[in-house]
């Protein structure tokens, strides 16, 4: 059972302060009511991920004029309903996994052997296996702010390590998208706190482009040709690393692709790095091989 939170004002509110809310606080605010609406099982002709998608809250989490008119005990209704869709979701998906393949489950828990690692953005909207149709079990992934590949974080450099040595994956995916959050901001002459270490490294990426970029009279075309700039710049920095180059001279693989993903068609661009001429490059001042 899942439920759909409602509100309905009868006249314009009042904006309190803190100290002054109470329970009468909004006389004319009727208290959110809770609709129970069952989860249909899904169909061929409904998605699960469809299904799953209507049955969600009716109510924009993002609108913080409502929140704040909110009840106290509304706002936890609703946090409590935002969780517990998860784990509603969550048994719909493994029911409809296992009634498509009954030993599904029992071929995950055997392990992993993963054809691809996937380095991508943080950004919410960016589902790697969802975007490439993959199941769970084919790609590894790891994902941060604007997808960056830094030699002194231990996090990307763990993940490389492992993913090359351990699993032994053919196809390393450094994937951005246009629009990226993170590259608008290294582009904003601004203290960003925290932030201003982590963007340094898209602001290099842009100090190398300089005069490329500024030539882009476009702000929005200038941003995107950034993205693809810092996508192949992050590229390098995995060949960089000795896993890569260790790996491949024995092996032949993986090989280091740089993509970039378009939120207005979903459609993924291939930057068509030559992975090959760039390891050629880079090893002629980080060879870790020889």
């Amino acid at each position: 059972m899942s439920f759909i939170l409602t509100t309905r004002f009868t006249k314009p509110l009042r904006i309190l302060a803190r100290h002054q809310l109470t329970s009468s606080s909004f006389p004319t605010y009727k208290p959110a009511s809770l609709v129970p609406q069952s989860l249909p099982p899904a169909t061929s002709s409904s998605p699960l991920h469809t299904t799953a998608a209507r049955h969600r809250p009716v109510f924009n989490s993002n609108d913080r004029n409502l929140w704040r008119t909110m009840a106290e005990k509304d706002v936890t209704r609703y946090l409590k309903q935002s969780h517990d869709r998860l784990f509603e979701n969550n048994k719909a998906w493994a029911a409809e996994k296992a009634r498509q393949d009954p030993g599904f489950f029992a071929k995950l828990s055997e392990g992993q052997t993963p054809e691809y690692l996937w380095i991508g953005c943080a950004d919410s909207r960016i589902p790697a296996e969802q975007i490439t149709g993959l199941e769970p079990g084919e790609a590894f992934i790891h994902r941060n702010i604007a997808n960056l590949v830094c030699n002194t974080d231990l996090n990307v450099m763990s993940v490389i390590n492992y993913a090359v040595r351990h699993l032994n994956v053919k196809h390393i995916i450094v994937c951005g998208h246009y629009g990226c959050g993170g590259v608008k901001a290294a582009m904003t002459p601004k203290d960003l706190g925290l932030l201003n270490p982590w963007l340094r490294n898209i602001r290099d990426v842009y100090r190398l482009h300089k005069d490329e970029l500024d030539g882009i009279p476009e702000q929005d075309k200038r941003y995107d040709r950034l993205v693809e700039l810092n996508v192949v710049e992050q590229c390098r920095n995995v060949i960089k690393t000795a896993a890569i180059q260790q790996s491949f001279a024995k092996n032949q693989f993986p090989i280091v692709h740089g993509w970039v993903f378009n939120f207005h068609d979903g459609l993924l661009t291939d930057l068509k790095i030559d992975f090959k001429a760039e390891l050629e490059e880079v090893q002629k001042i980080y060879n870790l091989v020889d």
